[in-house]
Order: structure tokens, then sequence, then C-alpha cells
């Protein structure tokens, strides 16, 4: 196309959103998921919503370094500004060749973003964009720049203006304006700008100096310094206020060689590797983590299992029962935060909502413990990455002064997902086995979203990513720092980089060196022509339920089988070599306890824990059959002495309710009884020679006379013995918590699709006007399917794109006939193009009456 076929330059943001294609109107959109809730009528709507100012405040701080300093230094530009101003406000007049090479990627970032519009030759920062970020009375820009020559004497007398230019040797002129345009000249010639100061002394130039990067004001006596008045009568230094001075931008910038910023950095900085592992061994380590993490929260789950913690008045864990949880666990507060919070994002534990409210599993609990061990760690692998809860706050304080606690409210933060998605996947663009240092992550982070300012904010993002790399080493999604297989699979990251590669930066163009060919900057004016294609972007990712089962595919080899054995020995404990399948676990729980974990847990019979077995109901007989069944070494002649005593002994006693009572058909056994000190405080007496009643309730004299060492069993009012087995509390059916994002998610392919259709034909219809739209038909019924028919066939249709009629109530009541394409069906209602209003639409299900092919005048 020769020069004078060029489309004429637009004159504003709405004709460079009209000039785009599709495929541009879609990644804007997608990268800016505010300007389409709800979808704009037309392009003008969409470009006014473009230049309000929460969204370009939202746009900005999503920005990463690079491009914020490029749009700080259009801020600062002419408006319009050209590519060569802009080129030489970030890379000085010297050309940096790095920075020359990374800014047309940058540029291109904030054309797509909407956030500059226009050609290279008349390049525009958005104005919400130049007020947010330009120089203001008092406020320098984030560049360290202060107002120009124009802005500073905008209140100074002309007479004054005339003896500055009488100072730098300029001709007087009859108007301040063509005055100030004079020394505007002057501060940027290079040659005579030079000149000039190179008269000046050497302390007038060290208050430059110190002025030059930043803040450009400084305080001034009312009679200045000789070096001082120097400069004032130069207009090197313009008063803005009594005893204020400022430094005008134009010296400033010939001050520091023309750069707007004191460092560019137009390439992030690479995430160092600090450790390097065989990815076998990172493979393992993580899978053996994640086995430890399964068996933490079904110790908790068990702990709870009979009902846990009391919710408190505020909602949440209280300070105490978080220590007893942790020392359950034997793991510090912090980890047992994490852990508790971890079980409530995963659905397995919640508040009853009983009067007397407690924590306790929930009936998804039961489910999860039948999975696989593979699948029950994606699950709860999954509810961490995505979760905006932050068991790391558990213990601070909130704004009001009160303390945020496990379980309460307080804890979402909504940049916590993507910073936990972020840190992984720049460990997946490392070498497999490559652990990074925790220093050069954040560094990158800070590249990536530079700090805002505002301490709370930043420290937090900063310790989101701290916590993201130890949770992710806890869960086992990382093992010895490095991004494991599994981890790799739940993050969905592509295949990783070969171990002799150099690591590129994600999304970001690669730094040419100082000799290499700059490439031509060409093509900018108008963006669709170099789009890879006019589809609506990129194809969609895999869903977190695809990477979910993909990660629990790639664990399950690592993670060792269930055995049906133990091994017993004669010091009255089973070691258990690895886990142990569900029922034969349950079984050694009642009959032994716990004595240590790790990669094999031993477990050791006592007296109380055999009489624990027996008093569930089961025999000696069962027990001797169940050691035999599953020990691959023989039982112990001590153990199985101790389950025959304590079986001899067991239920020997009778205690029931009374007061309460004890009976045994053994007189000197309760001569016994009565004759031992230890049981004054059961205050006994006897009845009948086999019969002692007492003072106290039957479980306090059941314990009181196990204390004494007997073995008691509890019995019925008719006399059977009572069997004590644990009862296993619920919760009634939960939900587990939503995540609470900032603002809109991104939109899917189908909705934006959707949405340019609907905004196209509103910028047609408002560029032509549309006849009258024809009253509703009336001829014939409307379309009848049942509720069931009719969800169906919007579901296929949204799956399939096709367009079908509905027969539509309003909510006047008025019937008629749309035609529709549906985008979304969900929560009792459709998403659709609406052919006939040619814009995306909502309707409630229950008005539609049903669902018909279109006809032949409606095709």
């Amino acid at each position: 196309m020769s020069s004078d076929e060029q489309p004429p330059a637009p004159r504003s943001l709405a004709e460079a959103l009209r000039a785009r294609d599709d495929a541009s109107l879609a990644a804007l959109l997608r990268s800016r998921p505010d300007l389409i809730t709800p979808v704009p009528t037309d392009l003008t709507q969409l470009a006014t919503r473009a230049g309000t100012r929460a969204s370009v405040a939202r746009a900005l701080e999503r920005l990463d370094r690079f491009a914020l300093q490029t749009a700080q230094a259009l801020a600062v530009a002419g408006d319009p500004a050209t590519y060569d101003e802009l080129l030489g406000l970030m890379a000085s007049d010297d050309r940096d060749p790095v920075v020359a090479a990374a800014l047309p990627r940058v540029l291109d970032t904030l054309r797509e973003q909407a956030l500059v519009w226009g050609d290279d030759d008349r390049l525009r920062l958005v104005r919400t964009a130049r007020e947010l970020l330009a120089p203001q009375p008092r406020r320098p820009s984030p560049t360290g720049l202060g107002p120009t020559v124009k802005e500073a004497t905008a209140g100074m007398s002309p007479g004054r203006i005339q003896e500055i230019l009488a100072a730098v040797g300029l001709p007087s002129t009859h108007d301040s304006v063509s005055a100030v345009a004079s020394l505007t000249a002057l501060f940027t010639d290079r040659e005579r700008m030079s000149a000039l100061l190179s008269e000046l002394p050497a302390d007038s130039l060290a208050v430059l100096d110190r002025l030059v990067w930043g803040p450009p004001y400084g305080q001034i006596t009312p009679e200045p310094a000789p070096h001082l008045r120097h400069l004032l009568d130069r207009g090197l230094l313009l008063p803005t206020a009594p005893g204020t001075v400022v430094l005008p931008r134009e010296v400033a910038l010939h001050l520091r060689g023309g750069r707007a910023h004191r460092t560019p950095e137009p390439v992030p900085p690479a995430v160092e590797t600090a450790a390097t592992h065989h990815p076998q061994a990172v493979d393992a380590t993580a899978a053996g983590q994640a086995h430890t993490a399964l068996a933490t929260v079904e110790e908790l789950l068990k702990g709870w299992d009979e009902g846990g913690p009391h919710v408190l008045r505020a909602g949440g864990l209280s300070v105490r029962d978080l220590k007893r949880t942790a020392v359950a666990l034997d793991v510090p507060e912090p980890v047992a935060a994490f852990w508790v919070e971890l079980a409530h994002l995963a659905g397995l534990v919640a508040s009853d909502g009983e009067a007397d409210e407690r924590y306790a599993p929930t009936p998804a609990c039961d489910e999860w413990l039948e999975r696989p061990a593979a699948e029950r760690w994606a699950r709860l692998a999954a509810a961490w990455l995505v979760s905006t809860r932050t068991p790391g706050l558990v213990g601070e304080r909130d704004a009001k002064d009160r303390t945020l606690s496990a379980l309460g409210p307080g804890l979402d933060r909504s940049a916590a997902p993507e910073v936990r998605h972020r840190v992984l996947t720049l460990l997946a663009g490392l070498p497999v086995g490559a652990a990074p240092s925790a220093e050069s992550v954040l560094a990158r982070l800070r590249w990536e979203r530079p700090p805002r300012g505002v301490q709370r904010e930043d420290e937090l993002r900063e310790r989101l990513a701290r916590w993201a790399l130890s949770e992710a080493e806890l869960l086992g999604v990382t093992g010895r720092g490095a991004l494991s297989a599994h981890g790799r699979a739940l993050l969905g990251a592509p295949p990783p980089p070969a171990p002799a590669a150099e690591p590129a930066a994600e999304e970001h163009a690669e730094p040419v060196g100082p000799g290499d060919k700059l490439p031509v900057h060409q093509h900018h004016k108008h963006p669709q022509h170099h789009r890879p294609g006019p589809d609506a972007g990129p194809p969609e990712p895999p869903s977190l339920a695809e990477r979910t089962a993909a990660a629990a595919r790639a664990l399950a080899p690592l993670l060792p089988e269930p055995l049906d054995h133990v091994l017993l020995q004669a010091d009255l404990t089973a070691v258990a070599p690895g886990p142990l399948q569900r029922p034969l676990a349950d079984m050694l729980d009642l009959l032994a306890d716990v004595e240590s974990k790790g990669g094999a847990t031993v477990y050791r019979f006592t007296p109380a824990s055999v009489r624990r077995a027996l008093d569930a109901g089961h025999s000696a007989a069962d027990l001797h059959a169940f050691l035999a069944a599953h020990s691959r070494t023989p039982v112990p002649q001590p153990l199985s002495y101790l389950i025959d005593d304590a079986a001899r002994r067991h239920g020997h006693l009778r205690v029931g309710a009374a007061s309460s009572y004890v009976r045994c058909d053994d007189e000197t056994l309760l001569d016994e009884i009565l004759a031992d000190k230890r049981s004054a405080a059961l205050r006994l007496r006897r009845l009948a020679p086999t019969v002692l009643a007492a003072q106290a309730d039957p479980a306090t004299l059941l314990e009181g006379l196990r204390a004494m060492g007997h073995a008691p069993a509890a019995e019925s009012a008719e006399g059977d013995v009572v069997i004590t087995r644990t009862a296993s509390y619920r919760t009634p059916p939960r939900t587990a918590p939503e995540p609470v994002p900032e603002g809109p998610p991104p939109p899917d392919a189908a909705l934006l699709a959707a949405a340019i259709r609907a905004i196209r034909a509103g910028d047609r219809a408002s560029a032509s006007p549309r006849p009258p739209a024809a009253p509703p038909a009336t001829q014939g019924e409307l379309p009848r399917t049942s509720s069931a028919e009719t969800l169906a066939a919007l579901q296929a249709a949204v799956l399939t794109g096709e367009t079908l009629c509905i027969g539509y109530i309003d909510a006047e009541g008025t019937a008629g006939r749309r035609v529709v394409a549906p985008v979304r069906v969900e929560g009792g209602l459709v998403t659709a193009y609406d052919h006939t209003a040619d814009e995306v639409r909502t309707y409630p299900l229950h008005r539609v009456t049903g669902v018909a092919e279109l006809a032949e005048d409606e095709r």
C-alpha cells in the first residue's frame, strides 16, 4: 500500500479501536476483563470505559517494570509524542541497544491494552494514565522529573521572565508566551545548554546534581547564597512557592543525557539456580512429602472425628485449640494452621452450624478417604493452588486490630493464587531438577509487578511468594526446592527445557547484545497488520480438573502401595514398613498406640490399648487371628500373653448405673478394692458380698478402677457388657470455600467471541440507524419443550455454536420469539448473543418456554 493509500490516522481512542481486527479486540478484553463486565454496547462505550480511572489504574498495576517505565516516559513527553522522542527518553542520547530492541514489544503491549493509541508519529497516552503518572504540583512523577518550563513559569511576572532571558543571553520578546518558548528552546538544545552550564561554578552544578534524579524540589532562604543565585537568575531553578524552587524538566533531561529513568530495566532479572538435583531425587522427595501431607491431613481428620474444637464467636479456631492441634500433629503452629486451612479448602472440615458450634469432618471426608492416595493428594493440591486464603497471616492483626485466626474471616487475599501460580511457573521455566534462590524469584516478581509504593501491599506480595515456596515444599509440589513432575502436571506447564539450554525469560523478548544489529522498527501504524490471524486468541489451556487428573497420574507410580501386613517384634511393638491398607490401619489404631512415625510407623501394644480393642467388642480369639493373618513374623509369645491376660481380666468387674455400682463374683477382689487407699475418692461401700456401690458416676468409676490396675467392663441396665465404639461425627453437607478474586475473571473464548460480535453489531447500528425492529411474531404458538429438553438443547448449542429460536416471556408478561446463539448455561441463566437485539443478553431459564430450530425466514 502506498503512502497515499494509507488510512487516516485515528483521532480518538474509539477510532483506534475501530481499526482493530477481532483478534486484537479479544486480546484487549482478555488483558482487561473489567471492560467486558457488562458487555459494552459499541466501540465508543468500550473506549470510554477503557479510559475510566479505576480501569486504567488496574491496568497500570499489572504492567511489568519496563512497560510501566515506558508509560511513565510518555506521561512526561509531549502530547502527542513521536516514537523517536520516546526512544530518546528510554534509551538516552546513546541509544542503548538493549532498550531500543525491547521498546517495540512494550509499545505493542501498551497499544494492545488501550493505554497508548496512535501511529508512531503521534503516540498518545490515554488521558487518565497521563493524569495518574504525570507530575503534579508538589508531586513529582515516578521518573523524578518536575514540571516543564511552561508549567513552572505560569504564575511568573512578564518582567521576571524577561530578566531570565537577558541572563542567559537571549533577546527580549514582546510577550511571555514567546519568552517561555525561547527559554524552552535553549534548555532543549544540547550544545547551547552545555555551554550555559559550563559557565556555572562547581557549587551550582553540585546543587543541580542533587536534584537531577529527584525529587526536583528544594528549599531556599529569602536571601539565597551566590551559587543558588546563579541558578535562579538563569532559570535553571524556578520558584514554585515562597522558599521553594524546582528544577525544570528540560534542564533535568539534559543533565540525564535525555533519559527519563536512571536505570531502565528492559530485561527481566533471571531466576538464578541455587542448587541442581537429579530429577528422580526431586520426584522421590516430593512424593515422600506428598505422602506425609496425606498422613498429616488424615491424622487431623482422625483427631476431630468425634467432633473437633469449638468455633469462636467471631469465627475461626482459638489460639489454644490451634496449639493443641499443633501438638497432636507434632508440627509448629504456623504449619498446623496451614494443614487445618488446607483441609478446610478441600471441603474435608467445616463447622457443623449447631448451637454449640464446633468444627468436624464433613461427609465428603469419608468419600475422600476411600479414593486412591494420588487422587487424594491432587484434590488437596488443586484446592491450594486456586485458593485466596493465606494461612501465613494467622496470628497477625487486621486493620481493626483484631487477631486473625485459622479458619476465621479476614484471611482471603485476592493476589494469593496469582502469585502462587506465577512462582510455580518460574520454577517450571528452569531446567529439570533446578532449585531457584528465593531472592532471585522475588526480584523477578518485583520486575513483573513493580511495587506500588503502598508498603503494606508491597510487603504482602513478597510474603505471598515466600509462603508459596514453603507451602509447595510442604505439600509435595516441589522437592528439594525444584518443581516435581506431578507439580508440573498440576500447573499445566509445557515440557521442561533441556538442562544444557539457557532458560529463556517467559513472555519477554530476548535482548540483543551491543554488537548485534538492531531490528528495524516498523508496522506500528495498524496493529492488526502484524497479528497472527483473525482468531480470538490462543487455544484454551487445560482446565483445573484436567490438570488435577494429570497430576494424580504422574504421582501415582511414585507413591508406595498400601501394605496388608506388619512386622511384630518381641518388645511388644509392630513395625509398618510403609502405608497400610485402611482396614488394617484402623484396626491397628484401635489395638495399639503409635510410638513413632517416619519411613516406617512403630506401634506399641499396651494393656490399655488391648483393653480398648476388647471394649470395642473384639474377643481375644479375634485379636489373635487378626495378628496371625497380618504379621509377616510369628506372633511373639509376650504379645499373646498380654492379650490373654487382658482378656481374662476384662469384664471380671462389672460397673453399672445405680449412682454406680461394681459387681464381681470374686469377693476377695472386692475386698482388695475396698482396702486400697486409691479407692477412697470413689466412696465405695459394700451392698452385698458381690456388689459395691459408689458415689461416682459410671465413667468416673471405670477410670478410677482402671487407674488402680483393674480391667472393669461397663454393663447395661439388662446386665449385658456395653461395647464402646467410637462414634464418628459429621457435619451436614458443606461446600468448600470459594476463592475471593479481585475483579472479574478472564473471559473464555466463547464469551469473547459473543461479546465482540455484539460490540461490532452495536457499532454498526450507531453508525447507520437501524430500521425499527419487527414486532414479535404472533402467528402460531411459541416453541414449547419440557424443562429438561430445553436445558439439554441449550447446553448442546453452547458446545456446537448453533443458533436457536427460543420462546421467551419477559418480566411484563409479553411473549415473543428470540433468535439466540447460547454462550453459557449456568446458575439457572442462559447467556447468549441475541441476533434480534444484536447484543449479549442473559435470560432466566424459567422464562424460556421452549427451544426450536430456526424457521426458513429466520435463518
